[in-house]
Order: structure tokens, then sequence, then C-alpha cells
């Protein structure tokens, strides 16, 4: 089979971090594409994929959206060196932001970074996950779900 040949849009799309663990320990409810504000050397090491945000989380403070505990390794080249694990901001609208703070303080909902890439522009954009913590009763739940969705693949690719 032939392979598809790439628009420039799909072409400069790439993947830096991903949050595996978020849909295992979280419902996501809904998600949120936001922009992040960055230093050079940040966007550098970026680049080389150094990068993780699976224990990291999100919060609105002061009317603002910020990232924590997100890790962007240091850029070895870099002449001003950043802080590996300071605190980020995200860039979302007025109303985005909103309904956001609406959901953490309200409805008791966390915001969970699900992913981190670069988007067709090349500019670093973080998908939010707006979740609700699942208990452990859940988890065994989808983890059943899961189980039972692959033996039935299994299944009708064998014919048994």
């Amino acid at each position: 089979m032939a392979k598809k040949k790439q628009t420039p849009e799909e072409k400069n799309y790439k993947v830096i971090a991903e949050n595996r663990r978020a849909r295992y320990d979280y419902a996501i409810e809904d998600d949120i594409e936001c922009g992040i504000v960055l230093t050079g050397s940040e966007v550098k090491s970026l680049r080389t994929g150094q990068s993780n945000i699976a224990e990291s989380y999100a919060s609105v403070d002061d009317g603002e959206l910020w990232l924590t505990n997100a890790y962007i390794a240091p850029y070895e080249q870099a002449m001003f060196p950043h802080e590996e694990r300071r605190k980020r901001k995200l860039l979302v609208s007025r109303r985005e932001l909103a309904r956001l703070w609406q959901a953490t303080g309200r409805q008791g909902m966390t915001l969970i970074p699900l992913v981190m890439y670069f988007n067709h522009r090349g500019k670093v954009k973080l998908k939010l996950g707006i979740a609700k913590g699942k208990k452990n009763v859940d988890k065994r739940e989808t983890e059943a779900k899961r189980d039972w969705g692959r033996q039935k693949q299994r299944l009708l690719r064998h014919g048994g």
C-alpha cells in the first residue's frame, strides 16, 4: 500500500510529551487547547523532545491559568538557562478561563495536561483535560472493558 503524502500542516505537527496515565486515573469530561508562555531555551529543549508532563497539573490563580510541575530539561548550549519545573503561564480566552475556574471551583474538577505538542505552525500547544478523579472501582471497570475489547478483537480476527 502506497504511503499517503503529508500536507505541510501534518509535517510540522509533532507530539512532545503525552500523559498516558491521565486517562487511567481520571474521567476526562472535556478538553481544551491552550498556548504556553516559554523562554527560548525551553523551546530549544522541547525541540529535542526532553520533557515530561506526567506529574503536572493546571490551576487558576489570580485570574490566570498556570501549569505547575511540568518538567522541561535544561538546554546545554543556552546562555541563560531556565528553571526546570517552574510555573508556566497558559494562554486561554477570558471566556474559557471563566469556564475552567467554574469547573474547578464549583464542580470539583481537576485540570490535567494530556498532550504537549507543536502545532502545524510550529507553536507549542498544550491540551488540557477537565477531569474528575476515578476511584479504584472505576479504574478496575475501565480495565475490564479494555481487556474485553482486546479479547473481542482477537476472537474476530482469528474467527474463533
